[in-house]
């Protein structure tokens, strides 16, 4: 307990009214000037303060305290004032004093009202200590259900892309280049991330396709085509709804990321802005990668040469603006292009 009045003689008589109600831990300040130091070297759990002080007065002090305890801490303060006026009750409890009592002291009453909220003080700090025990637990249970989810993304990621890629090195790509993407587009950091997540699932629909058309070497025929076109519906088919945020835009990104900003692509036929963002940074990301890395059905082309293609489709497949951050921030710092000579090919 902490108190604090320039007066020896109240602060004899405030003493002596704690230790009647057998409280021992009791440090007196008489000079205000010295609360600060004393109020952090003592942590107290309830101060009693005189309102008026030479130096700095009671209302200086209350804002000392409401500068100095912990956020939402409830550290009780009491005034004990000679000054019965409205407004010094007033100014002192707009302060942050918790009680204000005149003097002369009622002694009993001073006691059972410190007993009071010294006992409110106690269940606020047992309060406080359970709520940080249940943040905890929920951050144990939030990390282990990340992990989770991040190992069923893994399962997934290897579902889409196993029969056709095996190592997941396109999946993989594509994520990343898509969360760059993202980002250097705009998009905010935690969008971006969402992005890079959910962007490898864009191909989960190719689990429906049958192995003799998906594994083709060769030209699709038109008839096999259609049944290609089909992928984009059959993975948000199969993420379907979910309260994932990850999943929800994989969902759209697996529906989106074969249209067309001219409206010439499926399965919907979206048309601009009509495509959501999603999907059309994936779009960009797909194509670049597929065409720079070997297939069943055809060579990898070079670097310069993906490069040009999108830049002649810029503003018909591929929304302008993405293409073309796309092609001057994402591409020279790719991973598996920095370093190499644009016109190498990637076949791994």
């Amino acid at each position: 307990m902490l108190v604090v009045d320039d007066e020896p003689a109240n602060v004899a008589l405030i003493e002596s009214i704690l230790e009647r109600n057998g409280f021992t831990k009791v440090r007196s300040v008489t000079d205000p000037r010295q609360f600060r130091q004393v109020f952090m070297e003592q942590q107290p759990d309830i101060i009693l303060l005189d309102l008026h002080m030479p130096h700095v007065d009671g209302i200086a002090l209350l804002q000392m305290i409401r500068e100095l305890r912990r956020d939402g801490e409830f550290l009780p303060a009491l005034v004990l004032s000679a000054d019965a006026t409205p407004r010094a009750r007033h100014d002192a409890l707009g302060a942050g004093a918790t009680d204000f009592l005149t003097k002369p002291l009622d002694t009993t009453e001073v006691g059972l009202r410190v007993l009071n909220y010294l006992e409110a003080r106690r269940l606020h700090l047992r309060l406080e200590e359970h709520t940080q025990e249940l943040d905890r637990l929920v951050t144990t249970r939030t990390t282990a259900l990340e992990r989770a989810q991040s190992e069923t993304l893994q399962r997934l990621y290897l579902v889409s892309e196993f029969r056709d890629d095996e190592t997941q090195e396109h999946t993989n790509r594509v994520g990343l280049s898509s969360g760059r993407l993202a980002l250097l587009a705009g998009e905010p950091l935690d969008r971006a991330e969402l992005i890079e997540h959910a962007a490898p699932l864009h191909d989960l629909g190719k689990v429906g396709i049958p192995d003799h058309v998906l594994l083709k070497p060769g030209k699709l025929t038109p008839e096999e085509f259609e049944i290609v076109r089909e992928h984009p519906g059959i993975g948000a088919r199969l993420i379907g709804d979910t309260d994932s945020e990850i999943l929800r835009v994989a969902r759209v990104i697996a529906e989106t990321h074969h249209e067309r900003w001219n409206g010439g692509g499926y399965p919907n036929g979206l048309r601009g802005d009509a495509i959501p963002i999603e999907g059309r940074i994936v779009t960009v990301c797909d194509v670049f990668d597929a065409l720079t890395h070997e297939r069943p059905y055809k060579p990898a082309w070079t670097i310069d040469q993906a490069i040009e293609e999108l830049l002649t489709q810029r503003g018909k497949f591929f929304d302008a603006r993405l293409v073309d951050v796309f092609v001057e921030q994402v591409v020279p710092k790719l991973p598996w292009v920095a370093g190499k000579e644009q016109g190498q090919e990637h076949t791994e």
